[in-house]
């Protein structure tokens, strides 16, 4: 049982529960989410395999990249703190029963005292600069996954660049996200987020940085980690 108060920002939650309405517009608040929302899908299932997995979507929102995963063939459970969030992805879910998707309003460390080691692969993306204590969700996905299993986060670089670019450009110079959306002081370096990893007992296969270009409108894998990135962990199978 964890007697630890519940690891979540109620201002961040609001942030975003507000603007639940339009988690599947896709010119809306949330449309770089959709415009880089395959790229995430193929960056997982090159790593992991999602046909038959069971999935973990950690701060799934709308489910946006729980819908996803679920259309290629996985069994996929989103988790949100916000209610209007997972109302949103139960609504645009309802017409497609085919599909084995199930959403829950509980924190990870709920399902991985009650679920321990039973997903394949573990998903926390986007969420971790919105956290008080990244530390402690990370264990929790560690707990979570099956050993063997993956785990794959993402999150903003803190330096002079990423402020620039992911803050300053993105926010209030091209209007990509909310103003506000992110605090610099919460944004995550990679060799913080790495450690964190390892004193969970995962293994850091790989990080990867995301590019975009706003002048074709593009987004890319690959190259340096110096704003937009990607983490592919693993949990051994044996300690």
């Amino acid at each position: 049982m964890n007697d630890l108060p519940r690891n979540a920002d109620p201002g961040e939650i609001d942030k975003f529960a507000r603007l639940a309405s339009r988690w599947w517009d896709p010119d809306g608040p949330f449309m770089p989410l959709h415009r880089i929302n395959a790229l995430r899908v193929g960056y997982i299932e090159e790593r992991a395999r999602l046909a038959s997995a069971r999935v973990l979507d950690v701060g799934c929102g709308g489910g946006i990249l729980s819908e996803a995963m679920a259309r290629r063939g996985a069994s996929v459970v989103g988790i949100d703190l916000a209610a209007d969030n997972l109302e949103a992805a139960r609504t645009h879910a309802a017409d497609a029963a085919e599909l084995d998707l199930e959403y829950r309003e509980v924190d990870i460390e709920t399902i991985a005292n009650e679920q321990p080691a039973s997903f394949d692969v573990v998903t926390c993306l986007e969420v971790l600069e919105h956290v008080p204590e990244p530390e402690r969700l990370i264990a929790a996905c560690a707990k979570a996954v099956k050993p063997g299993g993956a785990v794959f986060l993402s999150t903003i670089n803190r330096n002079l660049k990423s402020f620039l670019l992911a803050i300053v450009g993105a926010e209030y110079v091209l209007g990509m996200l909310p103003k506000g959306s992110h605090e610099y002081v919460k944004l995550i370096r990679p060799a913080d987020l790495a450690r964190a990893c390892r004193s969970a007992g995962l293994a850091v296969e790989e990080l990867t940085g995301m590019h975009y270009n706003p002048l074709l409108k593009s987004f890319w894998l690959g190259g340096n980690v110096d704003v937009n990135y990607f983490l592919h962990s693993t949990r051994p199978e044996s300690v």
